[in-house]
């Protein structure tokens, strides 16, 4: 609650929800480790490129992963351009693994939406999305847990 408490509205603190709320673990099933804020770098044939923030992640197999982060406020847009160029710089920075370009957005001050991106012969597209609400915990009720335990069980 402190981060919420203290945070403002804008990227940086939609930032530092995701990572103390460790959303991008959670929105991706690997676990991941902030590596870099405000990562700024030159890729061959584009230039100077920057990203706001560099997780590096493991799954239960052992694979490894670089998650370039774009943040955005409430009123911003995400680019097309800023995830392509997030992909070449993972492909030129972290060639050995594998690249997971997220977006990040507040719809509203605790309410966050996240983006999974993929390179496509079309361009870049959206590989998943999902929308997180922060709550506080003793707003989470029991009858909450067990619809959660079971949510997905009645669609197989």
């Amino acid at each position: 609650m402190i981060v919420a408490m203290y945070a403002l509205g804008d990227e940086q603190a939609l930032l530092a929800r995701i990572r103390y709320n460790r959303l991008i673990d959670t929105f991706l099933g690997i676990t991941c480790y902030s590596l870099q804020n405000h990562l700024r770098t030159t890729v061959p044939e584009i230039g100077q490129v920057e990203t706001d923030e560099i997780y590096v992640g493991i799954d239960k197999r052992g694979a490894h992963f670089v998650v370039p982060v774009q943040a955005k406020a409430r009123n911003e847009k995400l680019g097309a351009v800023q995830i392509e160029q997030d992909i070449a710089l993972c492909a030129n920075k972290f060639e050995n693994l594998i690249c997971r370009p997220i977006g990040a957005q507040f719809i509203e001050e605790n309410f966050i939406a996240l983006f999974e991106f993929e390179m496509t012969s079309d361009g870049v597209r959206i590989a998943g999305e999902r929308h997180y609400r922060l709550v506080p915990p003793e707003s989470i009720e029991p009858s909450d847990l067990r619809k959660y335990q079971t949510r997905g069980s009645e669609n197989p």
